[in-house]
């Protein structure tokens, strides 16, 4: 589960790291990172009005959108074939999950950010492009 103190402690201690590199390197990081970070109310825009998990494929986390999307699609269809419990049981139980992350979307999505200017700076560190 993530932690808001170490979350925000990684989010400094990468923004040092930012801080630290030359001019021209900084100026390069900030232009990857401008196409790379995501918003977290864009996040959590599709997650409410999309509970079938889009806001998975906003991340790029395709095998979890594709999952929960069928969850939610299958619970659809067992509804129209007349197994209520079954179909409400399914939806239900992929809202209580899609909510949670909800609730959360400012977290995931700082972490989420993190990793990938983690990823940027390591890449700069070792040479990479």
């Amino acid at each position: 589960m993530l932690n808001q103190q170490q979350v925000d402690a990684e989010e400094e201690r990468l923004r040092g790291q930012a801080a630290a590199l030359p001019d021209t390197e900084r100026l390069a990081l900030y232009q990857q990172l401008k196409h790379e970070l995501r918003d977290p109310d864009t996040y959590a825009t599709l997650n409410w009005c999309f509970l079938a998990g889009l806001h998975h494929f906003y991340l790029g986390q395709w095998a979890r959108g594709v999952a929960n999307l069928t969850v939610f699609v299958v619970g659809i269809l067992l509804l129209l074939m007349g197994f209520y419990w079954l179909g409400w049981g399914l939806i239900v139980a992929i809202s209580v999950v899609e909510l949670w992350a909800l609730f959360r979307a400012q977290i995931i999505i700082q972490h989420w950010n993190n990793q990938i200017m983690r990823r940027l700076l390591d890449s700069k560190t070792h040479g990479e492009v």
